[in-house]
């Protein structure tokens, strides 16, 4: 089993359509949390993410840092948007990081396609 195992739901993306994703840590040692980085390929535009684990996120946020203290039985799931038009199909980049002591322990990424 791998030390993180991230799902994300849908792969086609249609904007202001919400994403969800969940993560799911097995790493046997401490960490402080994980982390979600987005990248828009081809586009200086942005992910919005907008809760986790349930709670709303009140300002606009395009990295997500959820703490291990707040994640029941390691694991953590997060809603996102993103709202621009696209002009053509965009691939976006999804990364889920373990984080120790400001330190990356394990990854996963996972590819999409964000479609007008």
């Amino acid at each position: 089993m791998k030390d993180i195992e991230f799902n994300l739901n849908p792969k086609e993306i249609k904007p202001n359509s919400e994403i969800h994703g969940i993560i799911s840590v097995n790493y046997p040692g401490r960490y402080d949390g994980v982390v979600v980085n987005t990248t828009i390929l081809d586009s200086n535009e942005h992910i919005i993410y907008k809760s986790y684990n349930g709670k709303k996120i009140s300002q606009n946020v395009s990295r997500l840092f959820i703490k291990r203290d707040v994640m029941p039985e390691n694991k953590a799931e997060f809603t996102a948007i993103i709202s621009f038009e696209p002009k053509k199909e965009h691939e976006v980049k999804f990364r889920a990081s373990i984080i120790e002591q400001h330190k990356e322990i394990e990854s996963q990424i996972i590819f999409a396609k964000y479609l007008a």
